[in-house]
């Protein structure tokens, strides 16, 4: 099953990318609940989150904990809130949302539009938190 975060992964469909590893993609939402909304993903096709080996998993975690961090510094909030949805794409992915309300988690809400400009701006900003 190729997804578009496999084809995201393969550099066939670009992406807003705020760091990557061997095993693991974080990157910008193109339909964000807020600025700075990131998904991160394994690299491996897994499409449901509790189908994924312990270590992965784990690492997963790991690696989305890295990135928390950093958007908190670069977007104004109370803190980072973590969703795995899982219907939207058939590839395991955790959200990562700016909140100051529970409202901002609201995934029935319309979604935010941000120029390019804006997004590799806001990239650039979690990047440079990265520790």
């Amino acid at each position: 099953m190729s997804t578009i975060f496999s084809k995201i992964i393969s550099g066939e469909i670009f992406c807003h990318k705020i760091a990557e590893s061997e095993e693991f993609l974080a990157f910008l939402d193109i339909m964000p609940l807020a600025i700075g909304h990131t998904l991160v993903i394994p690299k491996k096709e897994i499409d449901y989150i509790f189908s994924i080996d312990d270590e992965t998993l784990s690492g997963l975690i790991l690696f989305a904990k890295k990135i928390a961090p950093a958007i908190e510094k670069a977007v104004p909030c109370l803190r980072i809130g973590v969703a795995v949805i899982g219907l939207e794409v058939p590839h395991a992915h955790i959200h990562l949302i700016p909140l100051n309300t529970m409202d901002d988690i609201n995934f029935t809400r319309p979604k935010l539009r941000f120029t390019q400009e804006e997004l590799s701006a806001m990239v650039l900003k979690i990047r440079g938190n990265i520790l």
